[in-house]
């Protein structure tokens, strides 16, 4: 697409060069059908190497994972002094001691199976909404203002993120209720949790703190996107000769950063929201999502909001890290593979 529209806005150099342009033209027809099946296959690879990404670094980051959902769900059920009290290293150690090193991999096998699918749609889905928000009027000329590229942009990986999230949440949930589990077991596993979830709490239970998830992956992907374009170009502006690779990781690590800071709260009310009825137990918020903010903010105060918040941000760094380095490891040897053939 972006080849086509090059040669329609050079449409003043064809047509002072009428007859290179149908040699051309004749030229690359036979090999369209060839170009097209290696476009089909590098996005192949893309989307292979970006899931198989996806899932080592959730992997290698589950323990850092583990303890920012027992952080985010502590207030449901404990007092403030408890609360007071409670710190990583003291988490970390009692999973030790009681649970085994196992324990901070409890629910990995889920984040998995849903980060696969979760990939798949996302970059299909992103790929058709920019085709369709490209006949919006004013986005129909992305190419030419970079203020409607990055709208066209952000549009699209807003609504991919939200019909990725939509589609694959009960599997978030179930791992969300996998992870939080410490001495009492209510879940053995991905099917006796959403056999377990749709007998006792309805279909709609596996739907719980959704719109907490929708609320915040717009505001994720823009502020990710958004801090990242700037972070890298003015580093590029001032330090043209560093390596792209540190640049990237670097500026993507300060994004993740910046992006977990402004939206944890969602995610920590979200975490809350999808505990509710687990295991039998009773409800504790019973007034919606904003409900849910007012009565944490009451009785916990503003920090609160930000309980887990530490084990967040060291997982964000290596997350990156690893995700960038998998990622493009993964994309050359494929990409070798698909040569080769």
């Amino acid at each position: 697409m972006q080849t086509e529209a090059r040669v329609g806005v050079g449409g003043g150099f064809a047509a002072e060069n009428g007859a290179r342009k149908y040699t051309a033209a004749a030229e690359e027809r036979p090999r369209r059908p060839q170009q097209q099946q290696q476009q089909h296959m590098g996005a192949m690879s893309n989307l292979l190497a970006g899931g198989v990404a996806g899932a080592v670094s959730k992997t290698c980051t589950a323990p850092l994972a583990r303890l920012t959902i027992l952080f985010q769900v502590q207030g449901m059920h404990s007092d403030v002094a408890t609360l007071r009290k409670a710190s990583m290293w003291r988490e970390a150690s009692r999973i030790v001691c009681e649970e085994g090193v196992r324990a901070f991999w409890k629910g990995n096998l889920v984040t998995i199976a849903h980060r696969l699918p979760y990939s798949s749609i996302s970059f299909f889905a992103y790929e058709h909404y920019k085709n369709l928000l490209q006949l919006v009027p004013g986005l129909d000329r992305h190419k030419d203002y970079v203020s409607a590229d990055i709208c066209l942009r952000l549009l699209g990986g807003g609504l991919a993120g939200i019909t990725a999230a939509s589609i694959t949440y009960p599997l978030d949930l179930v791992r969300t209720r996998l992870a939080a589990q410490t001495n009492q077991i209510y879940y053995r596993g991905i099917s006796h949790s959403l056999q377990s979830i749709c007998r006792d709490e309805g279909t709609r239970g596996l739907y719980k703190g959704l719109g907490a998830t929708l609320l915040g992956v717009g505001p994720n992907i823009a502020i990710s996107f958004s801090a990242y374009e700037t972070l890298r170009s003015r580093w590029q502006l001032e330090r043209p000769h560093d390596s792209p690779v540190l640049v990237s990781l670097v500026c993507g690590s300060l994004s993740g950063i910046a992006s977990s800071t402004v939206t944890f709260p969602l995610d920590l009310v979200r975490r809350r929201m999808q505990l509710e009825g687990a295991g039998g137990r009773a409800r504790v918020y019973n007034t919606g999502l904003f409900g849910t903010f007012g009565h944490i903010i009451r009785c916990e105060g503003f920090r609160g909001l930000y309980r887990g918040i530490l084990p967040e941000y060291y997982k964000v760094v290596p997350g990156v890290g690893i995700v960038f380095m998998t990622y493009e490891i993964l994309k050359s040897c494929l990409s070798a593979s698909t040569a080769t053939d």
